[in-house]
């Protein structure tokens, strides 16, 4: 089985909204003041388009393979 961890370098992240527009099953989302978060992180599927599109490399996604 395999778990995710999404991490948000808030001093990093400018709230451009890129990842949140481009992310395929709207797992980051933004609040009223504009700030990242994570909105429904066992929708994620791990691809890292949002890793990849950051301009300032605000977001890492890890893959952990778990073994039970």
């Amino acid at each position: 089985m395999k778990s995710k961890k999404i991490t948000i370098h808030k001093h990093r992240c400018k709230s451009c909204g890129i990842c949140v527009t481009l992310c395929p099953k709207k797992v980051l989302a933004q609040d009223e003041n504009e700030r990242l978060y994570i909105s429904d992180l066992d929708a994620c599927i791990a691809c890292k388009i949002c890793e990849q599109a950051c301009p300032d490399f605000a977001i890492e996604v890890e893959i952990q393979n778990e073994n039970l």
